[in-house]
């Protein structure tokens, strides 16, 4: 009787067992930063999430994805720019998940679908712009580049909210034919200073020499006080004034 009670009790703990591992695969979980994108008997149902939910076991199939801002690095790419100039220029790309239904449904892989696509819309935002323009205008070239690549990447719902040029590598040549150009700069402006100064001077002793004129008397002031200058201590130099009228006096004597 026992024997026929424990035989009895097996299809029952079976199928305990079995009711159990229906209930645990039609339970899922989401997270807060994912959505659970449901396909029932391969039709799109939709979104759901975040909390707990059911789904039907072995009819309905849900695939998570991620809402959280995705870091991509963008490797360096060689391209020739308008200037036929070859850089090698490398960047870093934010975006994030804004329809988990298009992420899932319209494209196989949208990690590596955006990461081709910002790789060939870097060479040819490159190719589109000269070096100046990428050296000192790095702002516009990442407007630029985010709005192609946002644009391109919208209909798998994907955001793209930043593009950012890091590094810019320029041949060797080309880094001294910048530094000599630097340094040319450089000296032009100091010859400019230099002579704006020397013109500066000359006009402040002409307007000197015009008040000397109307008053001689300045002339020997201005010759006292240089004499005083140049008188410091423990001078050899002997150094006597002579009055200018005296010397007038006898370069105007007669001659015998």
């Amino acid at each position: 009787m026992e024997f026929l009670l424990k035989f009895a009790s097996l299809p029952m703990v079976a199928l305990l067992l079995l009711l159990l591992a229906v209930l645990s695969s039609a339970v899922r979980i989401v997270q807060e930063y994912e959505r659970g994108v449901i396909f029932r008997l391969g039709r799109l149902v939709g979104p759901r999430g975040p909390g707990l939910f059911l789904i039907v076991p072995m009819i309905d199939r849900m695939v998570k994805v991620d809402l959280r801002v995705i870091t991509m690095d963008v490797p360096s790419q060689e391209a020739i720019m308008r200037d036929n100039v070859t850089v090698r220029v490398n960047a870093v790309l934010f975006f994030r998940v804004v329809d988990p239904s298009a992420a899932i449904v319209q494209v196989a892989d949208f990690r590596q679908a955006t990461w081709n696509i910002a790789q060939t819309t870097l060479r040819n935002v490159l190719g589109q712009s000269d070096l100046d323009e990428l050296l000192s205008g790095r702002e516009q070239v990442n407007q630029k580049l985010q709005h192609i690549i946002d644009e391109t990447t919208e209909p798998w719902g994907v955001k793209v909210s930043i593009v950012e040029v890091k590094d810019v590598e320029l041949p060797p040549t080309m880094v001294r034919a910048m530094a000599k150009q630097a340094e040319a700069e450089r000296e032009k402006r100091a010859k400019i200073v230099h002579a704006e100064g020397e013109f500066e001077a000359a006009r402040k002793l002409t307007e000197a020499a015009d008040i000397m004129a109307q008053h001689p008397v300045s002339v020997q002031l201005r010759y006292l006080q240089t004499l005083t200058e140049i008188s410091v201590e423990k001078n050899s130099t002997i150094i006597f004034p002579v009055p200018v009228d005296l010397l007038e006096a006898l370069m105007n004597l007669p001659k015998r």
